[in-house]
């Protein structure tokens, strides 16, 4: 058995990114780049207007001039406007491009404008009110690096960028299988004395889809170890990961890590309260995770070493899926024992309680549980408003 720092250390770096892949845009929601993005062309390409209002130029401004007659319009996405002859204005608006030579836009409250032309005063003007070409990025500047999530900012500038298609790294293929005689398909438990619904399978798929995975397939095989080696075959076949749940202990049926030929272990039982049968390996190329049974075990453990296995397999830094961090105790917490506790907790205004129920089986806790509080082996009881180690959901 091990600590949870030395488990923590030998999942760095056992994942990489599983290799690019060019998708739309459109498509690139959550998915991490694999090279970096670069700007097409200057932004804006070309001059263009801040306001809605008149552009002149300010050489006539500056030898005196104030009022001008008016020389066309010029609107967003109009061509860029041609030489215009001296002492005209141009009516533009917000994010047209500037005509040839002029470098001043009026906003329209500044001017006093009637059908013949503009007229204004000099000394209620400031700024030009100009967005001048490549002001906001140039072409070939470098947008976004490598290993960026593509969240709404990201999505905005590669838009910006002008790129249809971006290259992003393969999302994680993840198979779990969910061993136990007793487990069947939610809606068929109550008419079935002894069974109960496979209700871990459905949370560690969505954990796995939160922190990258792409195709996720779920499949239950009973506590048969022919039937498991067979399910555990299929699986290897199409998995870049595979995830068994339950079967992690030392019962006569547990055969989870049998199921496996050429099994290498990496992880083997971590001490650690709740999750410590959780097992980490390699078969045949493919990682695999080993969870306890108990829901609220398989949760912590899925939590804690599937997040940032998943999250390295698709690109991210595994630091993200460990990001703890100090809050204040909303209320006391109890002394651990000999082994290291991972307390269910939520967040309110007074900082992080402590939820009810800490039992490793418990499932109605998943409806109020929103961190992790970490407590170090033989730690005393801890007072309300000190700070105690905690990791987001």
């Amino acid at each position: 058995m091990i600590s949870f720092d030395e488990a923590c250390l030998r999942l760095t770096n056992l994942a990489e990114p599983l290799g690019a892949e060019t998708i739309g845009l459109e498509e690139a929601d959550g998915r991490v780049l694999a090279r970096d993005i670069l700007a097409v062309c200057d932004s804006p390409t070309h001059a263009v207007s801040a306001m809605d209002g008149y552009a002149i130029r300010d050489s006539e401004l500056k030898a005196g001039r104030t009022a001008w007659p008016i020389s066309g319009e010029v609107f967003a996405g109009a061509a860029p406007p041609g030489e215009l002859p001296a002492e005209v204005c141009v009516r533009i608006f917000t994010g047209a491009p500037l005509p040839a030579d002029f470098d001043r836009v009026v906003p329209q409250e500044l001017v006093r404008a009637t059908a013949e032309g503009i007229t204004l005063d000099p000394r209620r003007l400031s700024s030009s009110h100009i967005r001048q070409a490549g002001s906001d990025f140039r072409a070939h500047r470098v947008l976004l690096r490598r290993g960026r999530v593509m969240d709404p900012g990201a999505q905005l500038l590669a838009a910006a960028a002008d790129r249809p298609h971006v290259s992003v790294n393969r999302r994680p293929r993840v198979s779990i299988i969910s061993s136990g005689d007793e487990l069947v398909a939610p809606g068929t438990a109550l008419d079935r004395p002894g069974r109960v619904p496979d209700s871990v399978s459905y949370g560690v798929a969505s954990l796995a889809r939160q922190w990258g995975a792409g195709v996720v397939r779920r499949r239950h095989a009973p506590d048969d170890l022919a039937t498991l080696r067979r399910a555990v075959s299929d699986e290897q076949a199409n998995a870049d990961l595979i995830v068994m749940t339950g079967g992690a202990s030392v019962g006569e049926k547990d055969y989870a890590r049998a199921a496996f030929e050429q099994l290498e272990l990496i992880i083997d039982k971590v001490a650690m309260k709740p999750g410590k049968p959780v097992w980490v390996g390699r078969s045949n190329g493919r990682l695999v995770v080993g969870l306890p049974g108990n829901p609220t075990a398989a949760m912590v453990t899925a939590r804690l070493f599937l997040a940032p296995l998943l999250a390295a397999l698709s690109g991210r830094s595994q630091s993200e899926a460990w990001a703890w961090r100090d809050a204040p105790a909303g209320q006391p917490f109890a002394p651990t024992g000999d082994r290291e506790v991972f307390v269910r907790a939520r967040m309110k205004a007074s900082g992080a309680h402590p939820c009810e129920s800490q039992d490793s089986s418990a499932q109605a806790v998943m409806g109020e549980w929103t961190l992790l509080a970490r407590r170090e082996a033989g730690s005393p009881g801890l007072p309300a408003g000190a700070p105690v180690r905690v990791l987001t959901l």
